[in-house]
C-alpha cells in the first residue's frame, strides 16, 4: 500500500471517531502539498532513524489534513446556519457549531501530541509544533529579552508560558492568518503585563534598535 494511502486511511480512521462526516477523497494536490510541508518540518530533526522519520512525516501530513476536515465542516455548518436562521437562533446555533468543532479540534490535538510523542523526545516535539507554527514562538520570545535585557528569569518564564500557550492554539488553526492570530492575541497579554511592570514597550523597541544599530 502507498504511503498516500496509508495516510489517508490514517486521517479517515481518526476524523470518523471525532465525529466528522467525510464526503470525499482529498484532492490529490492538496495530499502533495500536506506530504511537502510534512517533509519540511521533519528535515529540520535530527531524527537519525529512517523508520521513525517515515512515520512522523505520515503522522504530520495527516494532521494538516484531519484539521483541515474539521475546519472545512465547520464553516461550512456555520454558512448553513447563516443561511436557514437569524437573529438570536442564528447566533446560538453559531456558537454550538463552533464548541463542537473546538472539542474535536482537543480531541485531535492530544491524539496528534500521542502520536509524536511515541516517536519523538519532548524537544523535537517542540521542533515539530514550531514547523507548524512557523518558528514565533521561540522567535518572539528572543526579541523579547532582546528589547527588555533586564528581564528576571521569573518574567521570562511567564513570558515563554504564554508564548507556549498560543502556539498550542495556533497548531490547531486553519490558515497562516489564523496561526499568527494567536500569537498577535498573546502579544498583546505579554505587552499589557510588561507594561504594568512600568517598561515602555515603544521606548524599549527603539532602544533595541539603537543597540542593534550599533553592533
Amino acid at each position: 500500500m502507498k504511503k498516500t494511502q496509508v495516510c489517508y486511511l490514517a486521517s479517515l480512521f481518526l476524523l470518523l471517531s471525532f465525529g466528522v462526516t467525510v464526503a470525499q477523497d482529498f484532492d490529490p494536490e492538496y495530499i502533495k502539498v500536506t506530504n511537502d510541508r510534512a517533509r519540511k518540518i521533519v528535515e529540520n530533526i535530527n531524527i537519525g532513524d529512517q523508520e521513525k522519520e517515515e512515520k512522523v512525516k505520515g503522522y504530520v501530513a495527516a494532521q494538516y489534513r484531519n484539521l483541515s476536515l474539521i475546519h472545512d465542516e465547520r464553516d461550512q455548518r456555520i454558512k448553513d446556519a447563516k443561511e436557514k436562521y437569524s437573529g438570536d437562533k442564528r447566533e446560538k446555533h453559531i456558537s454550538r457549531i463552533e464548541k463542537e468543532a473546538d472539542k474535536k479540534l482537543k480531541k485531535l490535538h492530544k491524539q496528534y501530541l500521542a502520536q509524536l510523542s511515541s516517536e519523538l523526545s519532548d524537544h523535537q516535539v517542540d521542533q515539530v509544533k514550531d514547523g507548524m507554527t512557523y518558528g514565533v514562538a521561540p522567535n518572539t520570545f528572543k526579541v523579547y529579552q532582546e528589547m527588555v535585557p533586564t528581564l528576571t528569569e521569573e518574567q521570562k518564564e511567564k513570558i515563554w508560558m504564554w508564548l507556549v500557550e498560543a502556539r498550542e492554539n495556533a497548531m490547531d488553526a486553519g490558515t497562516s492568518k489564523d496561526k499568527h492570530a494567536w500569537f498577535g492575541k498573546y502579544k498583546g497579554r505579554i505587552n499589557n503585563y510588561l507594561s504594568s511592570l512600568g517598561i515602555d514597550m515603544k521606548e524599549a523597541e527603539k532602544e533595541m534598535y539603537s543597540r542593534q544599530a550599533r553592533q
